[in-house]
């Protein structure tokens, strides 16, 4: 049986570089992260498929839609349709390794249909993203492997401008137990304290 363990160090050292997610005392964001309007969710595409909670990772991108549709500031795009800025999830599994299914199409959604308290979504992705990874150079057989992960819930922000797979620093990361939590997920609403605290000390400033 073949056995692939995925280690986050390098992600690890990233974020490491970025300083603590929320840290009040120094907020840095780039002009183009408080200009942005639409925002495509993905799961990370090092993420195997637990075998445990197999949908874990869509469930919580669901979430991260659904909030952040809720806040109304930035909206949802599929791939394949420009974004400002590109967020991914993972779901912790409250182990730091776990049995995964690695090979599927973590990030394949044919059809999408969201509802929030005053708004719903209805999407449709067809062919294949541009920019994207070509499935024809990779083997997406199902295989089964180990999986080294944080074990805190995941969310990164990447500037959309890259494309639609993530792509050099991130601009802003949270990790915490329970961060993609529904329905409340914890990690949008610290992204959007951030992003309005960093308006209004750029409004603060002569």
């Amino acid at each position: 049986m073949l056995v692939r363990m995925r280690v986050l160090s390098l992600l690890i050292l990233v974020f490491s570089s970025l300083g603590i997610a929320g840290d009040k005392k120094k907020i840095v964001l780039p002009a183009y992260v408080l200009k942005a309007r639409t925002v495509l969710v993905l799961i990370d595409p090092d993420a195997g498929t637990s075998m445990t909670s197999p949908l874990a990772n869509k469930t919580a991108q669901e979430d991260v839609e659904k909030a952040l549709m809720k806040w109304g500031r930035l909206t949802p795009v599929l791939e394949g349709q420009p974004a400002d800025l590109v967020i991914t999830v993972r779901k912790s599994s409250e182990k730091l390794v776990q049995p995964t299914i690695g090979g599927e199409p973590t990030n394949d959604r044919p059809i999408i249909v969201q509802q929030t308290d005053n708004s719903i979504r209805i999407g449709a992705q067809q062919g294949h993203p541009v920019g994207a990874p070509q499935s024809t150079t990779q083997d997406t057989r199902p295989r089964p492997g180990m999986e080294a992960a944080p074990p805190e819930d995941v969310f990164v922000v990447y500037d959309g401008s890259r494309g639609p797979r993530p792509d050099g620093t991130p601009v802003w990361h949270y990790m915490a137990k329970n961060g993609l939590r529904s329905p409340d997920v914890p990690a949008v609403a610290e992204f959007r304290k951030i992003i309005e605290a960093a308006e209004k000390e750029k409004k603060g400033k002569p």
